[in-house]
């Protein structure tokens, strides 16, 4: 297992997330304990000490599992991480209440890495406003012993994530974010990653596979990789990418089964990042992969001074590529529609066709909308 050096802490460079545990009859909230301990033990026995779960996994049930999974071994041979849930607004008044039901739920005196769950368009007015006393709290925490370390996950754009940490920022530990080598440019995990080190903020990683999605691919695109490193496996190239980018300290991988946990953890016994030229091959399948489920939008903005009810049209088509990469799973277009005025919604677009007839790249807006509305539900 490679390790990574953290504030005097050894960290295990694969971390096991803890939200892809193994269920029973296809139910989320029914973890398969047997299953899960299995894996957990393999997972200690292999050199992971990273653990991360959070409030609302599983149905709130995946706490509840990892505490009681991790109680038969030393409290100093792992390092537990949960976060705060502020994807839900209901339960920004309830810092302290939450904090404590996760420490029992747990069964842990203190969290090794805490987190704000999520910062993004949706919750960034309610994380930064002082009545809610959330920062506050967490800190009397951390001076207390409860929380060693003490950091942020992030889904929001970059300008999101400035300004959370231009508030934060000086007490913010460490950031996860999502980067994988289709997300690098289509979500600009890039400029995020690069944010992050000029701030000097450790990166730990989520969704290295994104949900799986990179582990297998078109028959063309594995072609292309097989005949780069005919011994590496498809979800391997995921982590190998990783590897190659600097300042990131942890990836976490929420493997489903024990396969998959045997797979990742070979590929962590050695660090093998890729080369310029491997690096090109991959970006340009991504590249491939968006082009070919996406609509081509560069951000011109031209249509927006075209469209009559002055609708953010690059944003909304933004959110649109999401939801159709992301598919059922997609959680983060209806988050950041939630940030959108009323009259600014997809469903807004009177179908003038305006903006059509000013887009260079020959998008079929008002039709692009009107599918985004259907999707999210708001038609």
């Amino acid at each position: 297992m490679i390790y990574t050096e953290f504030k005097g802490k050894k960290l295990s460079a694969l971390g096991m997330g803890n939200m892809r545990l193994p269920v029973l009859d296809g139910d989320d909230g029914k973890i398969d304990v047997k299953a899960a301990e299995e894996m957990l033990d393999y997972a200690m026995k292999s050199g992971i000490n990273y653990y991360d779960t959070a409030y609302g996994y599983h149905n709130g049930n995946s706490e509840k599992v990892v505490g009681q999974l991790l109680k038969k071994y030393p409290r100093d041979s792992f390092y537990l991480a949960s976060k705060f849930p502020g994807y839900d607004l209901a339960n920004m008044p309830k810092v302290k209440e939450i904090f404590e039901e996760q420490l029992q739920k747990c069964q842990v005196e203190y969290f090794d890495f805490y987190l704000f769950h999520n910062v993004c368009e949706m919750n960034i007015d309610y994380y930064l406003d002082p009545k809610y006393g959330i920062y506050e709290y967490l800190l009397e925490q951390k001076k207390n012993g409860r929380i060693r370390h003490l950091g942020f996950s992030a889904h929001g754009n970059i300008s999101c994530m400035t300004r959370f940490l231009d508030a934060y920022g000086e007490n913010m530990e460490f950031c996860q974010i999502e980067l994988n080598y289709f997300d690098y440019k289509f979500q600009d995990a890039k400029g995020k990653a690069e944010l992050l080190n000029k701030r000097g903020i450790p990166v730990w990683v989520m969704e290295p596979v994104r949900g799986g999605q990179l582990a297998s691919l078109s028959d063309e695109f594995e072609a292309k990789l097989k005949a780069a490193r005919p011994d590496e496996k498809i979800p391997a190239w995921a982590f190998r990418f990783i590897q190659s980018i600097p300042n990131v300290a942890v990836t976490l991988s929420g493997m489903s089964n024990m396969q998959q946990l045997k797979d990742n953890i070979a590929t962590y016994e050695e660090k093998k990042p890729l080369s310029e030229k491997e690096m090109e091959l991959i970006l340009g399948i991504a590249d491939d992969m968006i082009a070919k489920t996406t609509v081509p939008c560069t951000g011109c903005h031209y249509c927006v001074s075209h469209c009559p009810q002055k609708l953010d049209i690059p944003f909304l088509l933004k959110l649109y590529n999401e939801a159709v990469v992301a598919g059922s799973g997609d959680f983060i277009a209806p988050m950041a529609l939630a940030s959108v005025d009323a009259d600014k919604q997809p469903e807004c677009c009177i179908g003038c066709h305006s903006c059509s007839k000013v887009c260079p790249q020959s998008i079929h807006i008002p039709e692009t909308l009107h599918s985004f509305a259907e999707k999210m539900g708001r038609a």
